[in-house]
């Protein structure tokens, strides 16, 4: 996988409205710019993500890209981890991308379930596919860390390859690092999803229905608006530090428009240094600063899903 990837709740219009035609564009140009793992679900706009990537990948040479889609969650609110639904939901899935095959199938968001189901039913369903030839490879997602654990320690060596954190490895919150050696025993690779905290770390500050507790959303405010007073964009210092960590396969993130993808690769190139910083210097002095207004709510988190399973 490559240290960035793509995506697709952000062409699906789950945040903001973006034409079908931009985020071709955007994926087209993640693709030019060495991008080849395109990240997807039914629940991004409601099928539209996988449409819009769909007509994208059409245009790409199959073998040379990383298709990820997702099953069991399709709407905000509308969950099912049936082997049934998941089955038929793939092979809807196939035909929104316009493929054969696809190369990652995940369980989407597995707290809002029953984990047994998702031990019993659901991945031995996405077994059978994959033994089928219509998937490749399996992973769980989710946001509470302690569902992945439970599910690992459950099914069989070798039936998830891939687990999706997302807020867990960021400026504010590097909890995930903590099941880093866990995974690797188990042998599973690890999918970092919103570096930025879903907008937390970003000078614009994340959306009115950001679940985050006040006092996180205020310290992230805070260390912005200090990044932001020295000229510096928090955004890439978050994405810089998450992209450092050689541990994380990749790091997934939501672009909307060609110039983005652009900005983001130069950010993770310079990050690495495989490209000179000119502001590598002034970069780290904020950063210091950044982390130490961030301290008072590291690994501060939020519920999400069933209350068992956080």
């Amino acid at each position: 996988m490559p240290v960035l990837s793509l995506g697709g709740a952000a062409i699906g219009g789950l945040f903001e409205d973006v034409s079908d035609e931009q985020g071709v564009q955007t994926m087209h140009e993640a693709f030019n710019c060495g991008i080849n793992y395109f990240d997807t679900s039914p629940y991004y706009g409601v099928t539209r993500s996988e449409t819009v990537m769909g007509r994208a990948i059409r245009d790409l040479p199959r073998d040379k890209i990383i298709v990820a889609t997702k099953v069991g969650r399709y709407d905000k609110a509308k969950f099912d981890f049936s082997a049934a639904r998941v089955t038929a939901s793939v092979h809807e899935s196939l035909q929104r991308l316009q493929t054969s095959y696809i190369d990652l199938i995940q369980t989407h968001d597995i707290e809002f379930g029953d984990l047994d189901q998702v031990v019993s039913e659901t991945l031995p369903a996405l077994v059978k596919l994959k033994q089928e030839g219509f998937v490749k490879h399996i992973g769980i997602t989710g946001l509470p860390l302690k569902i992945y654990p439970y599910v690992l320690d459950r099914v069989p060596p070798g039936t998830v390859d891939t687990v999706l954190s997302y807020c867990h490895y960021s400026l504010n919150d590097t909890s995930l690092a903590k099941l880093v050696p866990y995974f690797k025993e188990k042998g599973v690779g690890i999918i970092n999803a919103s570096c930025l905290s879903m907008g937390l770390l970003t000078r614009k500050g994340p959306h009115d229905w950001h679940p985050a507790p006040q006092n996180l959303k205020d310290a992230c405010a805070k260390a912005a608006a200090y990044a932001d007073s020295q000229g510096v964009d928090i955004a890439r210092l978050a994405l810089q530090e998450a992209a450092k960590n050689a541990d994380l396969a990749t790091q997934l993130v939501g672009m909307t428009a060609p110039e983005q993808v652009r900005e983001n690769v130069q950010t993770v190139l310079e990050g690495l240094g495989l490209v000179p910083n000119p502001t590598a210097h002034k970069d780290a002095e904020v950063l210091q600063e950044v982390n130490k207004i961030l301290s008072g709510t590291q690994g501060v988190t939020w519920p999400s899903g069933n209350p068992e399973n956080n």
